[in-house]
């Protein structure tokens, strides 16, 4: 069994189920979808990338080429997910209001139509910063306990 991949899954899995308790918390609604959802707090990005990071380092140590790579790895999975993905995100939303601001834009009268419309493209794509610290917290937090789990 390779102990890093399981505790990074395992780490994802758990980050990706917390969005639930965490959504009933701040907006008073559960949310069972965002188990299966991208974007939202704990980023599972983060926490998958920081538990295998954590775990290298604790098992074959911080100068080692394995966590080089994990914390590399690491880092650029977490920018993208804040970053670039987190764009795209904003992006989408801007996309889908559009045909809607034309109809607005033309002095129709608004029919609400598009707030029930099924083809809308998915906006929760991204992270906000705190999400992805939040996730990279978890992340080693869990690097941490697996590591002592497994190697005691």
């Amino acid at each position: 069994m390779n102990k890093p991949i399981v505790t990074a899954l395992t780490t994802i899995g758990l980050a990706q189920f917390l969005k639930i308790p965490y959504k009933k918390i701040t907006d008073g609604k559960w949310e069972w979808e965002m188990f299966f959802e991208t974007g939202g707090m704990p980023s599972s990005h983060s926490a998958g990338v920081s538990s295998l990071a954590t775990y290298i380092a604790l098992r074959r140590g911080v100068k080692t080429i394995d966590f080089a790579l994990a914390t590399v790895f690491g880092l650029l999975v977490m920018y993208d997910a804040q970053g670039i993905r987190r764009q795209s995100g904003e992006l989408t939303i801007k996309v889908n209001d559009l045909e809607e601001e034309v109809e607005r834009l033309r002095g129709e009268e608004d029919h609400h139509y598009h707030d029930e419309k099924s083809k809308r493209l998915r906006e929760r794509l991204g992270h906000q910063p705190i999400e992805v610290v939040g996730g990279a917290l978890f992340g080693i937090l869990s690097g941490f306990i697996a590591y002592k789990l497994f190697e005691n």
